[in-house]
C-alpha cells in the first residue's frame, strides 16, 4: 500500500468506523443516491476523495477511466481492492483535493461525493476542480449540507467543532451549494432531500446534482 506521508490526512480510527457507516448508509438509500450521482457520465472521470470505493460499482460503462484520489491510507487500501472488480477501469492514487496532481482540462467530469464537507479550503478545492475540467466538463456532487431551518442550522453550527474532531474533519454546517456557485460553476441540476445514514441519527439535508464551468 502506498502511503501519503502526511500524518494530518490520516484518520485511521474514523476510517475504520466509516467502512461500516457507508455500508449501512447505502442499504438505507445511499446506493440509489450514488446511481443518481453518476448516471450518464462518460469519458475520463476524476473522483476526489473516493474513500473506500463505494462509487466504483455505480459508474456506467460509458466511462472510459476513473482516476480515484484518496488521501487516507486505510480507505485507499480498501479502494484498491474494490477497483480490481469494478465494471469500469479505475486507477486509485494517493493525493489531496487541494493539490490535484493532474493537468489543466484533463477530465470530462469530476465527482465529489461526501467530501466537500471535510476539506480545509472549499473554495481552493473547487478552484482546483475547475482547473482540471475541460471547458464544458461537469462537476457531479453529492453532499450533506447545512439546514435552511434556523434552529436546525444553529444546532449544526454548535456541534461542528466536536463533530469535526470525531468525524475525520467533517463539517455538517457547510453551505456547499452556495460555495459551488461562488466558485464560478453553474448548477444545471440539483435535488435536495433529507437522509439519515443510520436509524439512530436524525435526517440531515443532502444535495445531489450537476454543475458546469461558467
Amino acid at each position: 500500500m502506498t502511503t501519503t506521508g502526511r500524518k494530518e490526512l490520516q484518520h485511521p480510527r474514523f476510517a475504520r468506523q466509516y467502512l461500516k457507516i457507508a455500508t449501512q448508509s447505502d442499504r438505507r438509500g445511499g446506493a440509489a443516491h450514488r446511481d443518481r450521482l453518476l448516471a450518464w457520465l462518460a469519458g475520463r472521470v476524476l473522483e476526489v476523495g473516493a474513500g473506500q470505493g463505494r462509487n466504483f460499482g455505480h459508474y456506467p460503462d460509458t466511462v472510459t477511466q476513473v482516476v480515484a484520489l484518496e488521501p487516507d491510507d486505510t480507505l485507499r487500501s480498501v479502494a484498491e481492492n474494490v477497483a480490481a472488480s469494478a465494471p469500469v477501469r479505475v486507477t486509485v492514487v494517493p493525493g489531496e483535493a487541494a493539490e490535484l496532481p493532474d493537468k489543466d482540462g484533463e477530465f470530462d467530469a469530476v465527482v465529489a461525493s461526501l467530501v466537500l464537507c471535510s476539506v480545509d479550503d472549499v473554495p481552493g478545492v473547487l478552484t482546483e476542480i475547475a482547473r482540471v475540467l475541460r471547458p464544458d466538463g461537469e462537476l457531479r456532487f453529492y453532499e450533506h449540507v447545512r439546514s435552511p431551518h434556523r434552529w436546525a442550522g444553529w444546532l449544526e453550527d454548535a456541534i461542528t467543532p466536536l463533530w469535526s474532531r470525531a468525524g475525520g474533519g467533517c463539517h455538517p454546517n457547510r453551505d456547499t451549494e452556495t460555495a459551488i456557485r461562488a466558485a464560478g460553476f453553474t448548477i444545471t441540476d440539483i435535488d435536495r432531500f433529507g437522509f439519515a445514514f443510520s436509524p439512530f441519527v436524525p435526517k440531515t439535508l443532502h444535495i445531489v446534482g450537476t454543475a458546469v464551468r461558467s
